[in-house]
């Protein structure tokens, strides 16, 4: 009797595995994906920062722009904005990998514009 018990439980193992295996892959891909996005959001706050500093030391505005694309992610937008005594700079990228999801990063810096002599 008990030879007939082992033999009914030998496709289980196998069937538990096609099932789990795939969820574990998922959630593997999902976490490699967040910290994707979390390094995008790093690299778009220096960016940002990089950019403002740059503008309140009242370099041109191509530079600026320059500047902040170099730190920023990969086809990342940048946007400079200056008002009286300060600058803002505006950092927007799309994280890599998954494209297709409508989910964008992004950073605000704003600094005071340096007087000058």
């Amino acid at each position: 009797m008990r030879g007939c018990e082992r033999g009914a439980d030998r496709g289980f193992v196998t069937a538990e595995s096609a099932v789990v295996l795939p969820v574990l892959v998922m959630f593997a891909m999902a976490l490699v994906w967040g910290l994707l996005v979390v390094a995008a959001q790093i690299q778009c706050v220096d960016a940002a920062r990089t950019g403002a500093r740059a503008a309140a030391r009242q370099d041109p505005a191509d530079s600026v722009v320059e500047v902040a694309r170099e730190a920023a992610p990969r086809g990342a937008k940048v946007m400079v904005s200056r008002e009286e005594t300060q600058v803002r700079v505006v950092v927007v990228a799309r994280p890599p990998v998954l494209h297709g999801l409508p989910f964008e990063v992004r950073e605000e810096a704003v600094a005071s514009v340096e007087g000058g002599p």
